[in-house]
């Protein structure tokens, strides 16, 4: 079985999912992933949907909206960030928005006067440390040798060179964890599992509306570990929900919940991602 994720070789997501897949494709966007999934052109998909420290992924959750994909499986990855160049002295970290936001008390306190370049991927801003000596990247420790998956791609005479590693975990906070989840065509979409994940687009608007969509849950006990609201697209203050459930679609009561979300939102509609289990993957 083949996944695509984010790359080049050696991101987080990469790490993450080398516990799905044996084989390993890359892109630099989600959307194309989730595009990817839902064609049937890859098997399996991994991406990030959201990080303890910086929140959510809205590329993700916006190409959930859009393409009709299924949710599989959950891996919960603790980040360990690093601080990689080719030397003490540069003027520029480089690598993805969020790491450079987790890292961003690290950076103030002992890096204040350097430019931070937001690029696709924490593994792409290690390839501009490794052939830029002004230009320092954010990713995992590993990602320092030279003969790491990082620097296989960069097609560079640099490229075999090892980093120095300055400094290791300063992410601002020792929790950091991101959530990725595992995507399928929609029609591998299953009912078994601990969590569900479902997407309200109620296409109304009305005093008490998000009340309503949340008290089918509330009276069945049915923990909701997620809400998020995200622009339609259709119209200024028009907004879709994503929502995530501690309860599987196999429950009675979830399904009785959701035929009540269903029946408030028929001017729009639901779609169901899926239940599926979590895991805690250590790399």
């Amino acid at each position: 079985m083949e996944a695509l994720t984010l790359g080049p070789a050696g991101t987080y997501s990469h790490r993450a999912a080398k516990a799905v897949a044996d084989e390993v494709a890359f892109t630099e966007s989600v959307s194309a992933i989730v595009e990817a999934v839902a064609s049937g052109e890859y098997d399996r998909g991994v991406v990030p949907v959201e990080n303890s420290t910086d929140g959510s992924v809205i590329e993700s959750l916006d190409a959930f909206a859009e393409y009709d994909v299924a949710i599989v499986r959950e891996l919960i990855t603790p980040i360990r960030h690093a601080l990689l160049a080719q030397g003490p002295e540069f003027d520029v970290v480089a690598s993805h928005a969020q790491a450079l936001a987790q890292c961003r008390n690290y950076l103030d306190e002992n890096y204040p006067t350097a430019d931070l370049e937001a690029v696709a991927s924490t593994a792409r801003g290690v390839e501009r440390a490794r052939e830029n000596p002004g230009v320092a990247g954010i990713g995992h420790p590993e990602n320092a040798a030279g003969h790491g998956p990082a620097s296989s791609q960069t097609g560079s005479d640099d490229a075999d060179g090892d980093l120095q590693v300055l400094a290791e975990d300063i992410q601002d906070q020792s929790s950091n964890a991101t959530r990725f989840v595992v995507l399928a065509p929609a029609s591998e979409r299953s009912e078994a599992g601990a969590k569900t994940s479902f997407i309200v687009y109620p296409n109304v608007d009305y005093p008490g509306l998000l009340l309503e969509l949340l008290e089918p849950f509330a009276e069945r006990d049915i923990n909701l570990t997620r809400v998020e609201s995200r622009p339609s697209g259709e119209r200024l203050g028009d907004y879709v929900f994503h929502v995530d459930i501690a309860a599987g679609l196999y429950e009675e009561r979830t399904q009785d919940a959701l035929a009540e979300i269903e029946a408030i939102a028929s001017e729009g509609w639901v779609r169901r991602l899926g239940s599926y289990d979590s895991e805690t993957v250590l790399y």
